[in-house]
């Protein structure tokens, strides 16, 4: 469905109400010998009866060309004309085209002066695009003619509502109360669905309050509602845009340089969105192919590329402590990672990779709580919940001192250097050297824990089963277990 066609629109009212006159201009006594004529109308009738409207307009497209070239009485083809334009801008009406209904309508009341169904529709439909000042004037029309009409009575009361909302949401807009702005504007909008200046306004609130969803939402139809409205279509795929959804923001740029191929600014930000999808297209062919490092270069070249667009630093980054894992680069991805994580703290992604980045440098611990918190945002990820798993029972196996900070060597040492370490720390800390009982107490406990790191760290047994312990599926673990 086009943006511009409208739920909730009246349309098979207002073709009950034409088919009053239709029945009024029979008595007056259409021609019969039309036979085409009236076989284009009766179809595009049952076609827009059963919700057929591309075939119903074409119908009466061929209906209007058929009545130009009959060889009927004048007033004969006035009458065919009168109410083919009528049938026909319910068709449009029901497509949403309120502009080529109003077309049609025109030319029916220059055939009809006198028809107050046409005025009272056109009024309504000026109502509806936010345009109070013609619908007035078709509504004081319809009550000249007929002072006891009390609908178009009704609509004028309506007409005057309208523009005082109106003006109230320009007043307040003025005002940058974006707030009260929305609300006075939602009553606008139920009076006048089709105004675009009220949904463009309102999309500018949106915008100042970060709704950015909102906003899309009045701007789509808007695109349509105005001719030639680039400007619509291309705040539409900035805005798209921002969100990380380039392939929505491509297509509306599309149909900015469909209008105009030479627009410099759909130009400019096509060519920017092209270069974009380029770029992230290929570092996640290079992650699918296991091409880390080049994922990497394409990442960070896409922060390059759009430095000013929070999703895309955001998306980056996250992307690149997943590489980074998948490369067993444990503290570099321990860094990326945590400024992935302060930038999208829900991202259960990034709470993922920085786990098993932890699980590589033996932070058990903090793997444990990363992927506690990630299950906090979704109970169901099995992926999550066998990572938890996992971790949990390495955490299980590991000394509950830091033997490795001890003995002040990084992870992964080797035995030559755990012993190295441990020779230097065993002279420092020997109790002998120390002489005031304080000082001895705590050069004693120091001792203790420096032989007890060594003797674990250099024990083959426990250093393979916690490595093994790694490697092990959550399943096996269970199944030990029991």
């Amino acid at each position: 469905m086009k943006p511009g066609r409208w739920k909730g629109l009246s349309w098979v009212q207002f073709y009950f109400s034409l088919l009053c006159v239709i029945l009024d201009f029979q008595l007056d006594g259409v021609s019969g010998d039309n036979v085409e004529i009236e076989k284009h109308r009766e179809m595009g009738r049952k076609l827009l009866e059963s919700g057929q409207l591309a075939g119903a307009l074409s119908h009466y497209h061929s209906a209007v060309g058929s009545i130009s070239s009959c060889n009927e009485m004048v007033h004969i083809k006035i009458q065919h004309l009168y109410l083919t334009y009528y049938e026909r801008a319910a068709v449009f009406l029901a497509m949403g085209k309120s502009k080529s209904a109003l077309s049609d309508l025109t030319r029916a009341i220059r055939l009809k002066p006198d028809d107050l169904i046409a005025r009272m529709q056109m009024g309504n439909i000026f109502l509806k695009m936010g345009n109070t000042q013609k619908a007035r004037e078709n509504f004081q029309a319809v009550l000249q003619r007929s002072p006891d009409q009390d609908e178009s009575r009704h609509q004028l009361m309506r007409a005057n509502e309208l523009e005082e909302l109106q003006e109230k949401a320009h007043a307040t807009h003025h005002r940058r109360d974006y707030r009260t702005t929305i609300n006075v504007l939602d009553r606008v909008l139920v009076l006048s669905p089709w105004d675009p200046e009220s949904l463009e306004l309102r999309a500018e609130c949106y915008i100042h309050l970060g709704n950015t969803r909102k906003a899309i939402q009045d701007l789509t139809p808007t695109a349509w509602l105005r001719n030639d409205n680039r400007a619509a279509f291309l705040k539409l795929s900035t805005l798209h845009y921002s969100l990380g959804e380039n392939k929505e923001s491509i297509g509306h740029v599309r149909e900015c340089l469909k209008l105009n191929q030479d627009d410099k600014k759909c130009l400019s930000h096509f060519k920017q969105v092209k270069k974009l999808i380029k770029q992230l297209d290929s570092a996640e062919e290079h992650i699918k192919e296991e091409r880390y490092q080049l994922a990497i270069s394409n990442y960070e070249s896409v922060m390059k590329t759009e430095p000013n667009v929070p999703y895309y630093t955001n998306k980056a980054k996250e992307r690149i402590c997943f590489c980074l894992v998948k490369e067993k680069m444990a503290a570099k991805a321990i860094d990326i990672c945590s400024e992935a994580h302060q930038r999208d703290p829900r991202n259960i992604n990034i709470l993922r990779d920085r786990a098993e980045a932890f699980i590589l440098n033996r932070d058990y611990g903090e793997a444990v709580e990363d992927y506690e918190e990630a299950m906090e945002f979704d109970m169901e990820n099995n992926e999550i919940r066998d990572g938890l798993k996992r971790a949990q029972e390495l955490l299980k196996f590991t000394p509950k001192k830091d033997y490795y900070k001890i003995l002040g060597v990084e992870r992964s040492a080797n035995k030559e250097e755990i012993i190295h370490a441990y020779r230097q720390q065993a002279k420092k800390w020997h109790p002998d050297k120390y002489r005031v009982d304080w000082e001895k107490r705590k050069a004693g406990k120091r001792f203790i824990d420096i032989t007890s790191a060594k003797k674990v760290l250099t024990d083959p047994g426990t250093v393979m089963y916690m490595h093994l312990i790694m490697l092990i599926k959550p399943s096996m673990i269970v199944f030990r277990k029991l």
